[in-house]
């Protein structure tokens, strides 16, 4: 029998605190260029493309599309072994950027590339972290 792993989390950075501390306010929040009027993920210090110092951060809807999809019956790896099927997901927020997630409250036979999500904020006060998940919009 294959001990289970226990599962790595994320570790906010200097750089991604504002997006950390968003999430586990039920706000996602994310940085914005003015200079090239766009928003930008993930996390950075400068602008990607013209290098500006101009990055601020805003907050967003979170709502978007399904912009692609896999249901990975096998762990993705040792420390995700109880976690099958795990609906990983890429999401196109209506502000631009894709955010790579998974998708919850759902069945793998109603995921469709395209259709409209909202997002979900999963805590776990044990790891001082909240992630950001999706589903169907409503």
């Amino acid at each position: 029998m294959t001990k289970q792993l226990a599962r790595p989390y994320p570790v906010p950075t200097p750089t991604t605190k504002p997006f950390w501390d968003g999430l586990a306010e039920g706000r996602i929040v994310i940085q914005y260029s003015p200079s090239q009027d766009q928003y930008v993920f993930y996390p950075r210090v400068l602008a990607p493309g013209t290098l500006a110092d101009d990055l601020e951060w805003r907050e967003i809807s979170g709502i978007g599309t399904l912009y692609t999809f896999a249901v990975a019956q096998s762990p993705v790896s040792a420390h995700f072994a109880d976690a099958i099927p795990q609906l990983l997901a890429v999401v196109e927020w209506d502000e631009g950027p894709r955010f790579s997630t998974e998708m919850v409250n759902v069945g793998t036979d109603a995921l469709k590339v395209g259709m409209r999500v909202s997002p979900v904020f999963v805590p776990y006060p044990e790891h001082n972290i909240t992630m950001l998940r999706y589903e169907p919009a409503r």
